[in-house]
């Protein structure tokens, strides 16, 4: 989180904006506590695979768009070992 040029505090914040709108996106029921988590760690998770091909997001926007991605991705795999 420190190289995206965002604090602890900013990231939840901006974790919880990034879960709750891949919440909305992919038409998943889950809490508060669960989209802070997955916004949080889906940036982790996206920021490490677009780092892959050479993208880097920082700043607020950059982790807010890194969030909502690996939310996204994190739903999707969640739906797939479910079933």
């Amino acid at each position: 989180m420190e190289n995206a040029g965002v604090g602890w505090i900013a990231a939840i914040i901006i974790g919880g904006l990034a879960g709750w709108f891949a919440e909305m996106f992919m038409k998943s029921d889950s809490g508060i506590i669960m989209n802070i988590i997955l916004g949080i760690v889906g940036a982790v998770l996206a920021n490490a695979i677009l780092s892959v091909f050479g993208v880097v997001l920082t700043g607020w926007i950059g982790y807010l768009i890194a969030g909502f991605i690996g939310a996204c991705i994190l739903i999707a795999v969640g739906r797939a070992i479910r079933r």
